[in-house]
């Protein structure tokens, strides 16, 4: 009898080691799609080609990714879990998948990114903001991008002037890309479950994209909508705002052989820019694409530059 119970003991132990393989790490934001019909639905909205390559962020234990490699010809999946890679690895171990799938263990955020057509993420939460102007970036641009997100953060990105969550965020992934919310995906879908509902949004780049510089573009945001409830005109007189211009200014300056007037003066050149157009006592909130561009111009046609 008691060498039974030693093997009975034996065994619920490895059942329990089985089951506790995976304590799931907070700080890499793991929340695994459990929900099979969800993980179809996303690979169905993705439109993948049989010729595709689809890079897979944070696959996690292969809920999509078996899904996805079955579309296409190729994936290349970065995660940062070495236990959920090696998990990954042994799923498709002995498939016909197997040859199919790259497996990049690291930070997507800091990888240098192969050649992709489609991206397709859970994302985690924490990384939200970093991938989505990462992808925009990213040359050549992909074909689509498919991503999970906190719901919040998805409704940002569709958010349009006037609306309450209308953002830099909304203004800027606008100018780059065509982004649609495709589905709403609840808590219990996930293991373990998020303390917040998720959605999915298709983001589709603008090919080919708009002919102004990215860094540029973001800089103007940033200072409009650092309040972006306050007029144009009060966003351009902060005092580090005016440093950070007349900084900006002098260097392009200096890198176009510009001599600077005597008496030069910052807050001259910013009306200067602003009476060109009628947006000085309007408020970014309630701006879209042509009024920033309209922006962007009037300084450019001054000298001053956001990057």
């Amino acid at each position: 009898m008691g060498k039974v119970r030693v093997k009975q003991n034996t065994a619920a132990k490895d059942a329990a080691s089985r089951n506790t393989v995976f304590k799931f790490n907070k700080d890499f934001g793991q929340h695994i799609l459990k929900n099979p019909l969800v993980a179809q639905g996303i690979v169905d909205k993705s439109d993948l080609k049989q010729s595709d390559t689809v890079l897979e962020v944070g696959p996690g234990t292969g809920n999509l990714t078996v899904r996805i490699l079955e579309k296409v010809k190729k994936v290349t999946a970065v995660e940062m879990d070495p236990r959920m890679a090696a998990e990954l690895t042994k799923r498709v171990q002995g498939t016909p998948q197997e040859k199919k799938l790259n497996i990049l263990l690291g930070d997507v955020i800091k990888t240098e990114l192969p050649y992709f057509d489609v991206c397709i993420s859970n994302t985690p939460y924490q990384i939200s903001s970093p991938l989505v102007f990462k992808l925009l970036k990213h040359r050549p641009a992909p074909r689509l991008a498919v991503l999970m997100f906190q719901r919040e953060f998805a409704l940002r990105l569709v958010a349009k002037p006037g609306d309450p969550l209308y953002c830099r965020l909304s203004a800027n992934v606008q100018m780059w890309a065509h982004v649609k919310h495709i589905m709403k995906v609840g808590k219990n879908n996930f293991r373990p479950p998020p303390q917040v509902e998720s959605s999915v949004v298709r983001i589709e780049p603008k090919i080919p994209p708009p002919p102004i510089d990215f860094d540029e573009w973001d800089g103007l945001l940033r200072i409009v909508f650092l309040r972006k409830n306050k007029t144009i005109n009060a966003c351009f007189k902060t005092g580090s705002v005016l440093e950070m211009m007349e900084s900006n200014y002098r260097t392009w300056c200096s890198q176009h052989e510009q001599m600077i007037e005597d008496g030069f003066d910052i807050r001259g050149l910013v009306d200067k820019a602003l009476d060109q157009t009628t947006l000085r006592e309007v408020r970014a909130s309630k701006c879209g694409q042509e009024e920033f561009l309209t922006l962007l111009h009037a300084f450019h046609q001054v000298g001053i530059h956001f990057a």
